[in-house]
């Protein structure tokens, strides 16, 4: 579809926002990518996504979407005819939107605990961010994707985050490889996927935003 317009608004460390990048590349859409500074929110972005005033937002022929899971759900229907993200079966697709949720509920929070503490609420972010890759991995089983033989919803929903892991290994002084090797393999594996791969952020380009943004939180 020739005449259509696609863009993306972001912030290049949001794992929110790789999700919609993954989505978009996995389904090979061209688009106009839009940096936003969240300190001064773009006119664009106010007017885009009023209510929240939130990145990502997905703009598709002038018309907004915003929430990163509802988008990749939108670009997955609107460009169905290449590398499908959600099963068409509505028993497995409720089971990937609920571990998509569960994502989006249990990782992002524990993760930034571990940058945002020291001591022992450190220490106790550090294991429950692990006791959540466990459960994952008890989903994810011998799988090779959360999909299954290819990368799906559960997949695009999760990759972004292992952008982070280099980040949450530093400043928690701890390796996610030892304790969760079953989900260092798999995103070892996504990133064999260019799609995926050239979607994401730099690792240490995040460790290196982390740090400063810690300064900026007088924790380090």
């Amino acid at each position: 579809m020739a005449d259509e317009v696609v863009v993306l608004l972001d912030f290049w460390p949001s794992m929110f926002g790789m999700r919609a990048k993954v989505a978009l590349a996995l389904k090979g859409i061209k688009y106009e990518y839009k940096e936003e500074n969240l300190r001064e929110k773009s006119p664009l972005l106010l007017k885009m996504n009023p209510i929240h005033k939130k990145i990502p937002v997905l703009i598709h022929n002038g018309k907004p979407i915003s929430e990163s899971l509802i988008i990749v759900e939108y670009i997955d229907e609107v460009w169905n005819e290449k590398s499908p993200l959600l099963p068409n079966d509505p028993y497995q697709k409720s089971q990937a939107k609920f571990w998509a949720d569960y994502v989006d509920k249990k990782v992002y929070d524990s993760g930034r605990k571990i940058w945002t503490s020291k001591g022992e609420d450190q220490e106790n972010a550090k294991k429950e961010f692990i006791e959540i890759l466990k459960v994952l991995e008890g989903e994810l089983g011998e799988k090779p994707y959360f999909g299954g033989e290819n990368i799906g919803f559960v997949d695009v929903a999760l990759i972004p985050f292992y952008t982070w892991f280099y980040a949450y290994e530093k400043c928690g002084n701890f390796s996610i490889e030892e304790e969760c090797p079953k989900i260092v393999s798999w995103a070892k594996k996504c990133l064999e996927i260019e799609s995926v791969s050239q979607s994401l952020s730099d690792s240490e380009k995040v460790y290196e935003f982390v740090l400063s943004y810690q300064k900026k939180l007088a924790i380090a």
